[in-house]
């Protein structure tokens, strides 16, 4: 990878009520086609899931973003979704949605593919 790798990212965010439109965030996936990168960090804990999202099933909240997860890493586990092409499963998990976990319009940006994800996951998920 180099500094000028273009890359994709999303972020990820959970909707309470999909009907309000209201979400806050809970992951970034980063997605560099020519660097083979797929990579996605999510918030795993139920107290800050809790905290941020009151009136959500933060256990189902959480089950969904670690099934995501697992389809990003591409684990045999997560079913036939995980077993696409990187470009496949980052275009499904970035599919708008009214669902309580949705996808952010995806954006793109250009340099190293692991930084921006640490980057963008402090900016758009740590710092809420």
């Amino acid at each position: 990878m180099t500094d000028e790798t273009v890359y994709a990212f999303a972020v990820l965010r959970a909707v309470p009520h999909v009907y309000l439109g209201s979400f806050c965030n809970v992951g970034v996936i980063v997605h560099a086609p020519t660097a083979e990168f797929l990579e996605m960090r999510v918030l795993t804990d139920v107290a800050e899931l809790r905290r941020r999202a009151p009136e959500t099933d933060v256990e189902l909240l959480a089950r969904y973003l670690e099934a995501s997860r697992a389809i990003c890493a591409g684990d045999v586990a997560a079913g036939p979704l995980a077993l696409g092409a990187p470009s496949e499963r980052f275009h499904w998990i970035t599919a708008p949605r009214s669902d309580v976990l949705q996808s952010s319009p995806v954006h793109e940006g250009v340099g190293d593919p692991k930084q921006a994800l640490e980057e963008l996951f402090a900016f758009f998920v740590e710092r809420c």
